[in-house]
């Protein structure tokens, strides 16, 4: 027996039973009929066997076995929109934390008008030092002929040894001065681009203040600081050109020093001869020293070395010049068949 819903049009197998509401929507129920009762007559079957051609007001449903699926929750009307009489503010609103621009970054490592300084004072009194050398051998050339007072050969002696010691001092400060430069310019250099030095800041003193040693080791750290901030190609030249000069100053300045307790008369000449020499290249090295050291100031480690201009593009000019001659170019694929345009640039085609 089957029974049809007046309201969702669901077909119910009562079996022998017969119902009044639908268990589905609750709506009332049909009249029930045999199996295949409603299918008979003209409109049983379909064209050509296929499945029966339900008559007007009926439809097919897919219906799972067993009780109906619980109704569907309807959603609950939203309400009416919402209005305001002026814009809101509460989503627009940005808040900015404060910077405070009284706090001072910290240095670690000398200043650069520190720096300066020391190198200034340095090379003065290294010039100093070979001009009183200078005319100490010029007394000597003089003493080979006229006996010079005790006085003036005294304090050239004693004004010699004097600058002599204080050189040797104010050198060795430098040398200690620069390493920290360069241990905190490095150390500046790899946490800009947050990395950590591959050396630790004591291998790099050592390198750098042991005698002899940092002659090699020195240059080094400074080539290797020149490339981590992308200033090889600037910077190699006058490295190069101080680590040259520093191994002359050592070498002169230790034959200078080896040939310095001597007693024959000749010998202090050709010595004082040598020593001035020494402090000539020490000079000319502290030179080179503070130009490389000012070449890695012009710019800080957070400043980019290079610069982007913008310079005009010879493509896109090329394609600016096709575009303007567009119209007198002629179909490509008509060029293709024909093998060529048949008019020349620039002139009518015929008609």
């Amino acid at each position: 027996m089957i029974q049809v819903c007046s309201r969702c049009g669901t077909r119910w197998n009562v079996r022998d039973r017969e119902r009044q509401v639908c268990p589905r929507c609750q709506g009332a129920l049909m009249a029930p009929a045999a199996p295949g009762a409603e299918w008979s007559g003209p409109q049983g079957r379909g064209p050509a066997g296929g499945p029966p051609r339900l008559p007007p007001g009926y439809r097919w449903i897919a219906v799972r076995p067993g009780a109906p699926p619980p109704p569907r929750a309807r959603r609950r009307p939203l309400g009416p929109t919402p209005r305001y009489a002026t814009i809101p503010r509460w989503g627009l609103v940005e808040h900015f934390d404060a910077v405070d621009t009284s706090a001072t970054q910290t240095r670690t490592g000398p200043s650069p008008n520190a720096v300066r300084t020391t190198l200034m004072v340095t090379m003065a009194v290294l010039g100093v030092t070979a001009a009183v050398h200078a005319l100490r051998y010029l007394l000597l050339l003089i003493n080979r002929t006229t006996l010079l007072n005790p006085l003036v050969a005294g304090a050239a002696t004693w004004l010699g040894v004097a600058l002599s010691v204080a050189s040797a001092f104010l050198v060795v400060g430098s040398i200690v001065l620069l390493t920290n430069w360069l241990i905190a310019r490095r150390g500046a250099a790899y946490g800009y681009r947050g990395q950590s030095d591959p050396r630790e800041p004591l291998r790099i003193r050592l390198g750098c203040l042991v005698p002899f040693v940092n002659l090699f080791f020195a240059p080094v750290y400074t080539l290797e600081l020149a490339a981590v901030e992308n200033r090889t190609s600037t910077m190699r030249r006058p490295i190069i050109v101080w680590w040259i000069l520093w191994v002359l100053s050592t070498v002169v300045s230790v034959f200078s020093i080896a040939t310095s307790f001597t007693t024959d008369p000749q010998a202090i000449a050709d010595n004082t001869v040598v020593t001035t020499i020494a402090y000539l290249m020490a000079l000319a090295t502290l030179l080179v020293a503070h130009r490389v050291v000012a070449g890695f100031e012009q710019a800080p480690v957070s400043r980019p070395v290079k610069r982007w201009v913008m310079v005009p593009d010879d493509d896109a000019a090329a394609d600016a010049d096709a575009d303007a001659h567009a119209d007198d170019t002629p179909d490509p694929q008509v060029g293709a068949q024909s093998g060529g345009p048949v008019e020349s640039r620039g002139q009518d085609p015929a008609a």
